[in-house]
């Protein structure tokens, strides 16, 4: 039987909407110019409202805004979000972190204060590059001016939980265009490093131009080195690397991310969010129009399924190893009741064999040679 507590501790808010739609990006996303903003934000009140009534929340730990953009809320918008959040989803817990994403040249002032005020004490910018020619050609609308700009400012406001991700793997990226990137974010002396490798997804223009051969990527073995080049420099600086895209200064790891390496429950609202509550799994409605019409007369969820214990043990497996230290045996046995080795002791064994994981004290962790090949491992869970 599942024991994960049943009372969500963390909250996923999704907001949808972006000043532009870069070319890599499939997320549920939509333009702001001319969008019901405000209808919005009052059809996210209302799932808020019937969510909590069907699944009060236990004391909440991490809250993470998301999207789209956030940071494209005029202040006054952002101001009625933010406190229809603390209504919703009070929080008295000590280390809270609640995080919202933001675009560099997003984040004024003005803008930030009420996001400090309105509880928000984690900010993760979007930069990707830091190089000028290669944002543009993946379709970001900042440069590298709004970056130092966008983090002078957060300081400057007193935030001191700061994140950036970047991204590898990019059309025409070098070995020594990643390296000057990383120079760049690294003196930052940022807490939190998040480094993607692109992934060509349908319904994308670079999912168009790939499909043309007019998407010059990178080789395989130049991506490889990219990664290998990530995991020196930021070790050598003085990271930890906890995930297997993410690099922290000790006790700034991503609780909320955290949260679904663990296989915990959580609220998921908004245009298209995803949701893991009472072991059930949700999907909302898409599109802006169709969720506000939807929750006018109930949950605006257009999916929703039970979790069976071995796709919940299924879960845990693949997410689970995606943490550096790996998935403990105490932990499988405190949600299921079982020996992770009863489960998987054919798969387990050979990835053993293959030298794609290591055994540890009380579990198992991805090999050196593993995080390289993280996807074969986590497909080895999936029947």
């Amino acid at each position: 039987m599942i024991t994960t507590s049943a009372a969500p501790r963390a909250v996923y808010l999704h907001i949808p909407f972006c000043t532009n739609k870069c070319h890599y990006c499939d997320f549920n996303s939509y333009v702001l110019k001319g969008q019901p903003v405000m209808d919005y934000l009052d059809a996210l009140e209302r799932e808020m409202e019937q969510t909590v009534k069907l699944h009060p929340p236990a004391e909440v730990e991490t809250i993470f805004v998301g999207g789209g953009t956030p940071t494209v809320l005029l202040p006054k918008q952002m101001e009625h979000f933010l406190k229809l959040v603390a209504a919703y989803f009070p929080s008295t817990h000590q280390q809270l972190e609640f995080t919202m994403e933001a675009n560099p040249g997003t984040t004024d002032e003005d803008k930030l204060a009420v996001m400090k005020s309105g509880g928000v004490n984690r900010i993760s910018f979007g930069v990707q590059s830091f190089n000028n020619e290669l944002l543009a050609a993946i379709g970001r609308i900042h440069n590298t001016d709004d970056v130092y700009r966008s983090i002078e400012n957060a300081k400057k406001l007193g935030f001191r939980n700061l994140s950036i991700d970047l991204m590898f793997g990019l059309p025409k990226q070098t070995i020594s265009i990643m390296e000057e990137t990383l120079n760049a974010a690294l003196a930052l002396d940022l807490q939190h490093y998040s480094i993607y490798g692109l992934k060509v997804e349908e319904n994308t223009l670079f999912h168009t131009l790939y499909s043309k051969n007019q998407l010059p990527l990178p080789t395989e073995e130049e991506e490889v080195d990219m990664y290998a080049l990530i995991m020196k420099s930021l070790k050598d600086s003085g990271y930890t690397q906890y995930e297997i895209s993410n690099f922290a200064k000790p006790g700034y790891d991503s609780k909320h991310n955290s949260m679904y390496w663990r296989n915990q429950f959580y609220y998921g609202l908004g245009a298209g969010a995803h949701g893991y509550m009472s072991n059930h799994r949700h999907v909302n409605v898409k599109g802006i129009e169709p969720y506000i019409n939807s929750a006018r007369t109930g949950l605006p969820v257009t999916e929703r399924f039970e979790v069976s214990q071995k796709e919940a043990m299924e879960d845990f497996m693949m997410v689970g190893l995606r943490l550096l230290k790996g998935v403990k045996e105490v932990d499988f046995m405190e949600q299921f009741g079982v020996t992770m080795e009863s489960i998987f002791k054919p798969q387990l064994d050979r990835l053993l064999r293959m030298k794609l994981l290591d055994r540890i004290n009380g579990g198992y962790r991805l090999s050196d040679q593993g995080v390289f090949l993280g996807n074969e491992v986590f497909g080895a869970f999936i029947e």
